[in-house]
């Protein structure tokens, strides 16, 4: 079995998309995945399954979501490896180390195009940065999220893909988790 993490995008924020923790939990095992786990109540899942494909999973969750918990969200899905290469691949390593909390790594359905990311920074406002390896996006936001203007509307739209967005101890956590 290959253990896998997947993020859930924009649930138990305020009243909206409300999922309970321990129900994502038991879900995940009605529909055939082991040990799952969750951390905080932002949507953040570590299980096991003999599924070989993370789209196949990302489908498999959503559907599952929509059925049992009655709740209509994204999932992206990493194998803990892929997990990983993510966290190596991080371009901010200063800011990583220094300010993990103003880091942030996105989750991307896609890749965006290298066009499409050098436009996304040229049309930042503040003194917020971009990077993107693969179906990972990686910001910093110097000044925190709460004032940017960098907003996840303005992201998706320049990149032209669907992301969720954790901040670096998250990020790692999860790794941990995983190994």
């Amino acid at each position: 079995m290959t253990t896998y993490i997947a993020v859930l995008r924009a649930i138990n924020l305020g009243a909206h998309n409300r999922i309970a923790m321990a129900d994502l939990r038991t879900m995940c095992g009605k529909i055939g995945l082991a040990d799952a786990q969750t951390l905080v109540v932002s949507g953040n899942l570590i299980f096991r399954s003999n599924v070989a494909s993370s789209a196949k999973l990302e489908q498999l969750l959503e559907a599952s979501s929509t059925k049992h918990l009655g709740v209509t969200t994204d999932y992206f899905v990493r194998s803990a490896k892929e997990w990983q290469a993510s966290i190596a691949a991080n371009p901010f390593s200063a800011e990583a180390k220094n300010d993990p909390a103003r880091l942030v790594m996105m989750c991307l359905r896609d890749a965006p195009a290298a066009a499409a990311v050098t436009a996304l920074q040229a049309a930042i406002k503040g003194r917020e940065t971009v990077r993107a390896k693969g179906k990972q996006a990686y910001f910093v936001y110097p000044d925190g999220q709460g004032r940017s203007k960098l907003t996840i509307a303005m992201i998706e739209k320049a990149l032209g893909t669907r992301g969720t967005a954790r901040n670096w101890n998250t990020v790692l956590k999860l790794g941990e988790l995983a190994q």
